[in-house]
Formats: structure tokens, sequence, C-alpha cells
């Protein structure tokens, strides 16, 4: 039997769902292949958002022999094998290559299109659910243009279920009732995915007996909704999500990352992110983060889900909300600068243990346990690495040896 999905697979632009600003009345897309414009596209999106529907709308409307080829299971000879069927009668007119999932090519495999793409033999329509900034090599990127399929929001998706129904109800001959608040549980249980929506659609459909309720369609919705894929772009994309909201002190969107990445399953790359957090972004400003953000991440580790929760939550919303500073993340990227540069490869003699006492000042010997004296190789002599964030407690340090070295002098 034909999965319906596949039967509501649409045949024109604007059935498309969702996408607005590619099939919309101004789409980009829409409006460049309406001009009978066909070059090199990517298409890069998540699952079910519309990229395989595309590419067979853009076939059937170019009229040019479409060949599908999937990167997770093609090897090189395919690749050739579809290149060698331009030089033949059928492929005078240009052949339109689909390839399915791109970022699992090598990069000689991608290599090999580009003699073909250079004349026109081939055109190329690749789809990839990861960033094809970081996945596909410059040379195959330079020569195509990268069109983003977004997640379908529910409400969009809802139309779609609407149709399924009718679908399915012809497929049986009946007609069986659906609520409006289970078809939209339905569509927000897809996460932006289309296919997903309906493949759910389709089992409550077939497990119902009198009407399709809210509670039927709940059985087949899955506890994690949306894209998590721990190898992928998704996965780095929430953690930096959670970093940045962080880092922009706002506890709300700290809390709904955290979350997400939670709900998906990932406790390890939470609590790894979080111990980079609270060194890289909050810092001297408040130099117990680390440690209270230690002693949350040791509790949820114990715990386990779904309890890790409370103390990862703790540990995020301690962080959002305390005082920020870069300051320590900037003073060694400085300093790394001018090792990277070659200098500083000198250490000063009375600096090495063997030369103690040969020019060396012990700063415990000298009020308030300081002493003016050079510290640093001769041609990096002066340097300033560090500079005291604008906070509390870095000012406060700050205040303090400006004291010291004061009385010092």
């Amino acid at each position: 039997m034909q999965p319906l999905a596949d039967k509501l697979r649409p045949t024109r632009y604007e059935d498309i769902a969702g996408q607005p600003h590619l099939f919309g009345e101004k789409g980009t897309l829409r409006r460049l292949l309406g001009r009978g414009y066909l070059s090199n596209m990517i298409f890069w999106g998540p699952p079910g958002t519309g990229k395989t529907t595309t590419a067979d709308i853009i076939s059937a409307q170019s009229g040019m022999e479409m060949r599908r080829l999937n990167a997770t299971t093609a090897s090189l000879s395919d690749v050739r094998e579809v290149t060698a069927a331009t030089a033949g009668v059928f492929g005078a007119g240009g052949i339109l290559l689909y390839l399915d999932e791109i970022q699992y090519f090598n990069k000689k495999q991608q290599q090999s299109l580009l003699e073909f793409l250079e004349d026109g033999r081939v055109v190329l329509i690749a789809s990839t659910t990861e960033n094809p900034y970081i996945y596909i090599y410059n040379a195959l990127l330079s020569r195509a243009t990268v069109f983003e399929f977004k997640p379908v929001p529910a409400e969009d998706i809802l139309p779609v279920l609407r149709r399924g129904m009718a679908e399915l109800d012809s497929r049986f001959g009946q007609t069986l009732p659906a609520s409006e608040e289970a078809l939209m549980r339905i569509a927000q249980s897809g996460g932006g995915d289309v296919r997903r929506a309906l493949n759910i659609l389709e089992c409550a459909y077939m497990a119902s007996e009198d009407e399709l309720t809210a509670d039927e369609a709940a059985a087949f919705i899955p506890g994690v909704i949306g894209e998590f894929d721990r190898d992928g772009t998704a996965h780095y994309d929430l953690l930096s999500a959670l970093q940045k909201s962080i880092r922009g002190s706002d506890p709300d969107a700290a809390v709904f990352y955290l979350a997400r990445i939670l709900e998906g399953g990932d406790i390890y790359g939470a609590c790894r992110r979080l111990r980079v957090i609270a060194s890289e972004d909050i810092g001297l400003a408040y130099p117990l983060a680390p440690a209270v953000v230690a002693a949350c991440i040791e509790s949820a580790l114990q715990v386990g889900m779904p309890e890790a929760r409370i103390p990862l939550t703790n540990a995020a919303l301690l962080l959002a909300t305390a005082p920020k500073s870069n300051s320590t993340v900037a003073a060694y990227d400085a300093a790394k600068a001018d090792i990277e540069a070659g200098l500083g490869l000198n250490i000063p003699p009375y600096m090495r243990p063997s030369d103690r006492f040969a020019g060396y000042k012990y700063p415990h010997d000298y009020p308030s346990n300081w002493v003016e004296q050079d510290y640093l190789p001769e041609d990096v002599r002066g340097r300033s690495y560090y500079s005291y964030g604008e906070n509390k407690s870095e000012q406060a340090a700050k205040a303090y040896w400006e004291a010291i070295k004061k009385r010092g002098e």
C-alpha cells in the first residue's frame, strides 16, 4: 500500500507546505524557475521540508532526464555511470542529477562532478540536512546556489493533514471524524517535518474506531519532538544556542535550549558545555561559577534523568544571571598570538629554577608580598595580555593591586 506521505506529495510549487521565502508569491526559487532559469542547486534543511519534492517538480517541468543517487550508498562508479550517460543520445539534452545526502560523499566523489557541471552536461540538485558550508567542498559549493528549507510550522502542516484525512477516508470508503485538537497535536508533533506528521496521522487513523481523538493521536506522538542528531549540525546548533543565550544573560532562552538538549537525550553534551561556559563567559566575574556548576553536574550525573534536569537548570540559570567576563579567554589568546609569532623563547635567567638566587627577587620577602620585577622574556616585555573586566570582582582585584603596587613604588 502506498504510504500516505508519498500519495500526497505535491506536484506544483504552490502546493508545497511552508517555505514562503522559496515558493511564495515572491519566493526566490519559484521566481527563478518560473523564468526557466535552471542551475546547480543545493537544498539544505531538515527532513520532510520539501527538498525531494521540489527536485521532482523541477524534473517534471524541465523535461530533462533525471537520475537519482543517495550518497549514503552510492559509489564513485555510480557517479561515473551517470556522467557517462551524457555522451549518449538520451543525455543529449543534459541530465538532471538529484544527489540526496551529499554530505556523505567524500572530496574525491564530489570532485568527480566538477567537469560535468562546468559545461552544463549535468545539472546538479543536491540535498543535505547538514550545513553545506561545512560539509561540501568549496570547489563544488562555488558552482551551486544554496537554498535553505526551514522547518514547516504546525499551522502550515494542518491543511496537509486535512487532505490526508480525506485521502484515507476515500481509500477505506468511510468518513472518520477527527477533532481539530487531534490534528493540531499531530501537526505540532511533526517538529517541522510534514512527512513525519503524515506518518503519525496514518497510524492514528488506522488505530481509531469511531473518531480520531487527541488521546488516540497522543499514543503515536514521540516523546522527543524535533531534530537532534548527536553527530550532526542540529546537535552543535543547540549547544551553541545554549551558550549564546547564557552569554547574552537570557535565562529564558537558556532554559529552553537546555530542555531541548536534555529531552534529545544528550545529558553529557549539556554538562560539558555548561562547564565550558562557566570559565569562558563568566570567568573571573564570578570565580566560584566553575565550582558550583561542577557540583550541579555531579549531582545530575548521579541521579540521572529526569531528575537531572533540576541541578542542570540550576547551573544554567546561575550562569545566565551571573556577571560576565571573557578576560581569561582574551588574555590567553593574546599570549598565544605572541607564541605563534615565535616570541618569548628566551626565559629570563633568574626565572629558571637553577638560577633562582641569581637576580630573582622573592616577593614574600617584601611588604605586601610584592616587588617590582620583570617576569616576561625580553622581546615581549611590557606586553599586557590581561585586561580587568568591567565587573565587581575584577574591578575589586584591580583596585587592590593598584593600591599594593603604588605603595611599593
